[in-house]
């Protein structure tokens, strides 16, 4: 099952898509957050949609797509996961994954525009794979960590260099600004993936290919990302990991390679989907 939510920011609606098209679930009646995991709202809405799936309205194409999830409680992040992207930017293989959150109201739809924050000049965008978790997970063994995933999306990690590095060195800074998350096009569930470790990645801005990576070359893969965070904090139901980018930031190029208003970001996953943002200047 693939999980989409669509309409207006702020006032987003569940739907799910299917090889038929884009369909207002509407009347299950629960959106896609923290409640419908963890009450097993997956299997409840597969059984829902069996028995009412010709009621339910076709979405018009073009419709707004919001985060493929409500907001979650957590929005987790992995740094410095592909050793090619570590030796972009000139750092040591990780010993232990890096870990770092996200504002989770730098949380937008798939297509939203990218807001360059005011006195930003070091904007700079990551594809990345996202676990969505589906169950409360905590002390979980690597061998049993797949059983708390909900599914997955596609991720667009967003930095701002100037304020993740040279402000402190404080990575959440960088990562936060309003836009800086655009989740989706739509969760897919586990069956719809047939190797999480073998999902070919990519972005390209205004057309030229930036990023080109695998999951395969993670360093740490999700089982173990999984168990290893929930030894130091709940993972609720809906929380976000995002699983860190491969090489091609625009941090790792010689000199350095930014954006600014008017840019076109567009990256997608193999059967995940794809994204587009434009970025715009921000405005009072």
């Amino acid at each position: 099952m693939k999980l989409i939510r669509f309409g207006s920011l702020g006032e987003e609606k569940p739907g799910i898509i299917t090889d038929a098209g884009m369909f207002d679930v509407s009347a299950f009646g629960e959106d896609y957050g923290e409640r419908f995991f963890e009450t097993n709202g997956l299997v409840r809405l597969t059984e829902w949609w069996a028995a009412n799936s010709n009621n339910c309205p076709k979405i018009a194409e073009g419709t707004r797509l919001g985060s493929c999830v409500a907001r979650p409680s957590k929005i987790i992040c992995i740094g410095l996961n592909y050793a090619d992207h570590a030796k972009e930017t000139n750092a040591a293989i990780p010993k232990e994954p890096i870990v770092f959150f996200k504002s989770t109201s730098s949380l937008v739809g798939p297509n939203d525009n990218l807001v360059i924050p005011r006195n930003s000049v070091k904007t700079d965008w990551e594809v990345e794979l996202a676990v969505v978790i589906g169950k409360k997970a905590s002390y979980v063994e690597e061998k049993d960590a797949l059983q708390y995933v909900a599914g997955y999306s596609l991720h667009n990690d967003y930095s701002e260099r100037e304020f993740q590095i040279e402000r402190g060195g404080q990575w959440v800074k960088g990562k936060s600004c309003d836009t800086f998350a655009p989740l989706g096009p739509w969760m897919a569930t586990q069956d719809e993936i047939e190797n999480i470790d073998n999902l070919r990645l990519w972005l390209t801005v205004n057309g030229k290919k930036m990023q080109d990576g695998n999951t395969s070359n993670f360093i740490f893969k999700i089982p173990f990302v999984i168990s290893y965070l929930s030894q130091f904090m709940t993972l609720l139901p809906g929380d976000v990991i995002s699983t860190g980018t491969p090489a091609g930031v625009g941090l790792g190029f010689n000199p350095p390679v930014y954006l600014k208003a008017g840019d076109v970001v567009e990256l997608g996953i193999d059967g995940l989907g794809t994204s587009k943002q434009t970025a715009v200047a921000w405005k009072q």
